[in-house]
């Protein structure tokens, strides 16, 4: 017969742990980056896949508002790498104007849209204090991906604040 015993599990008192805040709203789920675009999609001009899309040929992707334009940008970041001083280095990694281009041309958003969510990343720098163009403030020397990535999260809820 085994004499000794088990100890008890030590627990806190209830009022110990601190109150963790209900959140009230789910958050809204943000459209994903788009696959790699095929060789057709990057070979053919746009306005042979608009004309192949009116065929019923052809699938083009739904455009963005400003708000999942600044979401989908973010996460082509994630996905293919960021890079500073290129739109695309060689190694395929994007800045964020070349991850916003790439949207563009394979059709994630319009232009009007796209310049949208330029205006809401300005407008977020300037409430930051800064000056400067997004893409000049990319290239800083020292800049880095969390900070690129706080930009754009603050851009995209500011847009969806107001509705786009």
């Amino acid at each position: 017969m085994n004499t000794r015993t088990q100890p008890k599990p030590r627990t806190a008192t209830p009022s110990a742990a601190p109150a963790r805040p209900r959140t009230t709203q789910p958050m809204p789920v943000l459209p994903t980056a788009p696959e790699a675009p095929g060789w057709t999609h990057r070979i053919l001009p746009a306005t042979l896949r608009r004309g192949m899309a009116a065929l019923g040929w052809w699938q083009n992707p739904t455009p963005q508002k400003p708000s999942g334009h600044l979401a989908q940008t973010l996460d082509v970041l994630r996905t293919y790498g960021w890079c500073q001083s290129l739109d695309v280095s060689p190694t395929g990694r994007m800045c964020i104007r070349g991850a916003q281009q790439l949207l563009e041309k394979t059709g994630h958003v319009t232009p009007t849209a796209r310049e949208r969510a330029v205006a809401y990343m300005q407008e977020t720098l300037t409430d930051a204090g800064i000056q400067m163009s997004f893409f000049t403030w990319n290239d800083l020397p020292g800049q880095t991906f969390p900070t690129v990535e706080k930009l754009l999260v603050k851009a995209a809820y500011k847009a969806r604040a107001n509705g786009e």
